[in-house]
């Protein structure tokens, strides 16, 4: 196989507050080949902004991340400023989760756009928002021409995130950062920024990481999928997999909250409790308090993360039976 685009390998990110040291992100490791989309799924507070925040470089003065970030052989973690600045936007580019906080509303969106291309590509103005306006088509603005000299807030919710998108995008980045793309929009909405997600995707042969809570939006789009709780991988594996032979109790829980046209159930599973206070954890297994498989051993044992062929991962006491059996497969 060929070398990964990008490598995590124990990545932790911790803050210094006032009340003590918070773990956000607690040994992650992954991988993402050129042209895959990866997508990173749990509950809020699991750590999936932080994960993507940590490869930014944006992460809050308190936080600092260790470990190995590795985009295309050069390490992310510790790189200069200067240099990390040169592969924003035109190697690795972000789409934040509010279109109206990454728009400024006193700029026209020509100028937003065509600010990226002067300062990133040296283009002048006229060549920028021609080429602006061409990748306003290509994320299906209709007329792109005459509403690139808008401002956002002319623009309805979906359009502007069209307009972020296409922002991101506007250097050609090897690596698209999407966190919670979709959580403001509508169903119909929605369905239509993940169709075209995938569309870019096959365009530009752009590597997408997805960050959502919503295990259903990573069916259609996704190659991976990790699933992350308490700052910590849960399971991690191939998209098919992880949604037909689930074998984490997290994993089943989050699937079981999705509402499905295949089953008539009068109501949706619920995962009952909240996640863990991050400055106080449990001894064991982080998900105990809500696990309906919970044992003895979860209560003060971590559950180890163990790595299995085909780049899955799995960190569980609980032995589910496809688990079992899959297992002792690859061991014969």
């Amino acid at each position: 196989m060929s070398t990964p685009l990008l490598q995590v390998k124990d990545l932790q990110v911790k803050f210094h507050t006032e009340d003590g040291i918070v773990t956000a992100v607690n040994n992650l490791n992954f991988r993402l080949h050129q042209g895959e989309t990866l997508g990173i799924v749990g509950e809020s507070g699991s750590g999936k902004s932080q994960t993507a925040f940590s490869m930014m470089g944006l992460l809050a003065k308190n936080g600092v991340a260790s470990g190995s970030i590795n985009f295309d052989g050069k390490e992310l973690i510790g790189m200069p400023t200067k240099e990390l600045n040169k592969l924003r936007s035109q190697e690795i580019a972000m789409i934040f989760q509010d279109p109206m906080t990454s728009l400024n509303p006193y700029m026209k969106v020509s100028d937003q756009l065509a600010e990226v291309l002067i300062l990133h590509k040296g283009m002048s103005k006229k060549a920028a928002i021609n080429e602006a306006i061409n990748m306003l088509d290509a994320v299906k603005i209709p007329e792109a021409k005459k509403r690139i000299h808008m401002y956002p807030h002319e623009f309805s919710g979906g359009m502007r995130q069209r307009v972020v998108i296409a922002m991101a995008l506007l250097c050609r980045p090897r690596l698209l950062i999407a966190d919670e793309p979709t959580t403001a929009l509508d169903v119909t909405v929605q369905a239509q920024i993940m169709t075209l997600l995938g569309e870019l995707k096959q365009d530009f042969n752009t590597s997408i990481i997805m960050i959502t809570h919503d295990l259903g939006v990573v069916a259609g789009i996704c190659d991976r999928v990790l699933v992350m709780y308490a700052g910590r991988t849960m399971a991690y594996g191939p998209t098919d997999e992880i949604f037909y032979h689930p074998t984490h109790p997290y994993t089943i829980g989050l699937l079981g909250a999705m509402p499905r046209l295949d089953c008539d159930v009068e109501t949706l599973h619920t995962i009952a409790g909240n996640p863990p206070n991050l400055l106080n954890l449990p001894a064991g297994c982080p998900f105990q308090e809500r696990c309906d498989k919970v044992m003895d051993i979860c209560r003060h044992t971590p559950p180890e993360l163990i790595f299995l062929p085909n780049e899955r991962q799995r960190a569980c006491h609980w032995e589910h039976e496809y688990h079992k059996q899959s297992t002792q497969g690859e061991s014969a």
